[in-house]
């Protein structure tokens, strides 16, 4: 559903005050998820009245069985009534994207998924049957960048119930590589184009504040410097934090923008997992 990020857009995020090389220089990834980068594109169409919408069909699956007629039944589509509501954000909310996809890998983050593969590693997403993608975006004086100050994202999917589980019992082996990972990229600078090198430090925070299953997931990476002078190349970055929650055999992957708490998210979490009830498999 997304073109993948360039490379620079990747490392971006420890150099939001530094201006990249143009992407063309750059390798382009092949996958859904980066689509959200069209969120500068079209919050201008959403501001003047368009709202991006797509629907999946719903997937047609063998219902499970059932031991009394009396059973709930199976739910298939993921309805917007399973996913946070403007209401449960702490702040006004401009605009609304959402879209739905079938068969797409439950990414965690896109730079997580880099340090992997960078090692000869697979992503290591679980696979999900059907998602349903939203983003909000709240109301700013200034123009509004991707993943800026105070946006909230919000993945959720169903997926096959081992999978479901699978995803927290792997998620200590999944960020271990990426413990103490070290990105190098070319930047471009006043003086330039530099080679710089940021520190990522991944690790599983938080477990357990919601739902079946959750855990916050954290970055805490360094300044980036310039790789031949020591010298930084930008103002020390906000660590990049994640919230992934099961219900059932839904999950949901919650991230907010640069300005965004851990509180803030944990608080978000469990009101997602209230949420996440309409849509899981059993009922809540």
């Amino acid at each position: 559903m997304r073109d993948d990020p360039t490379f620079v857009e990747q490392i971006q995020r420890d150099l939001w005050d530094v201006r990249w090389l143009a992407p063309e220089e750059i390798r382009s990834r092949g996958r859904r998820r980066s689509q959200r980068k069209i969120v500068v594109a079209a919050v201008v169409l959403a501001l003047a009245g368009v709202s991006a919408v797509a629907v999946a069909a719903p997937r047609t699956s063998p219902p499970l069985a059932q031991p009394a007629a009396s059973a709930s039944p199976t739910r298939h589509e993921i309805t917007t009534d399973a996913l946070l509501q403007a209401t449960d954000l702490s702040q006004q909310v401009d605009v609304q994207l959402s879209q739905s996809g079938l068969g797409e890998p439950v990414l965690l983050n896109h730079m997580l998924g880099y340090c992997r593969t960078r090692q000869g590693r697979s992503e290591g997403w679980q696979m999900s049957i059907l998602s349903r993608s939203q983003t909000f975006v709240p109301k700013h004086a200034a123009p509004i960048r991707t993943r800026s100050a105070g946006l909230v994202t919000q993945d959720l999917f169903r997926l096959v119930p081992e999978a479901a589980r699978q995803l927290f019992a792997s998620l200590d082996d999944l960020v271990a590589p990426c413990a103490e990972w070290v990105n190098i990229g070319p930047v471009l600078t006043a003086g330039g184009a530099r080679t710089g090198e940021a520190l990522h430090r991944w690790s599983v925070t938080q477990r357990g504040f919601a739902g079946d299953d959750a855990a916050i997931l954290r970055d805490s990476l360094t300044v980036t410097r310039d790789l031949e002078t020591g010298e930084p190349l930008g103002d020390p970055p906000s660590p990049i934090l994640l919230a992934v929650v099961r219900v059932g055999d839904t999950v949901s992957v919650l991230s907010l923008g640069y300005d965004g708490t851990e509180a803030e998210l944990v608080r978000l979490a469990v009101r997602a997992a209230a949420r996440m009830c309409a849509a899981a498999n059993p009922a809540c």
